[in-house]
């Protein structure tokens, strides 16, 4: 990724300005004749066009039309294990980067391949929600909104996230546990059930369920694209003004 530094902005603005008065000066010397007019020319149109457009450009920092003011949000799916949290999470993702707002994706497969031996104990999960409340808090200040998905247990951890972030959007992803097996085509659940897997909420620990999700998504009855449509609303209607 490459980030435009005010150096090259400032030799882009001076060698377009030059070629932008080269022009003026040719054309009207190719009219009349007279280099010193053509000089005087592109010399008066040179200043003008700088005072009338740091004119024109303090003019329009004034308008709000044609701007989106955009409050970073954090959208926090939560669901039992293969209710459906990161497929569409990550088709809300992908919809929420057409609109070009500063954006991450947080996923809990990709925190725990970065962070290994968590544990999965009602401590080690608080404690580490609560890791990740930290970055998305980080990530906040930087303007930038996040996408997370998280099995999220536990109704504690998540009203920590709730009160460590900014407006944070419980997105419940609603799904009994048969459900959740017939979708399960690595046998996480299978393992779980044998004793291979322990603290597997579904199967040996509790899912305490939100009361209070801004959105709840019934994967039984609800498609997809559907939940989609449904979340990708909300965080217009009520963050991107």
């Amino acid at each position: 990724m490459y980030k435009e530094t005010n150096k090259r902005t400032l030799v882009k603005g001076v060698t377009w300005r030059v070629v932008a008065t080269t022009t003026t000066m040719v054309i009207v010397y190719l009219f009349f004749g007279r280099l010193d007019l053509a000089i005087a020319t592109g010399m008066i149109e040179s200043v003008l066009k700088i005072g009338l457009f740091w004119v024109h450009e303090k003019a329009w920092f004034k308008v709000r039309w044609g701007k989106i003011r955009i409050e970073p949000f954090n959208l926090w799916f939560t669901g039992l294990p293969l209710s459906g949290k990161t497929t569409i999470a990550d088709k809300v993702y992908e919809e929420l980067e057409k609109l070009q707002i500063p954006l991450e994706r947080i996923d809990s497969k990709d925190i725990r391949d970065l962070i290994p031996n968590i544990g999965y104990s009602r401590e080690d999960r608080n404690r580490h929600m609560h890791r990740i409340g930290n970055l998305i808090c980080t990530l906040q200040n930087n303007s930038i909104s996040t996408v997370a998905s998280f099995v999220s247990p536990y109704k504690e951890s998540r009203k920590a996230i709730r009160e460590m972030v900014n407006n944070n959007i419980i997105v419940y992803v609603k799904a009994n546990v048969e459900t959740c097996k017939r979708r399960d085509h690595k046998g996480a659940y299978a393992k779980a059930l044998s004793g291979e897997f322990k603290n597997f909420p579904g199967v040996d620990e509790v899912y305490e369920e939100p009361e209070h999700a801004e959105i709840t998504i019934d994967t039984d009855s609800t498609s997809v694209d559907e939940a989609v449509d449904i979340i990708v609303k909300y965080v217009k209607k009520h963050y991107i003004k």
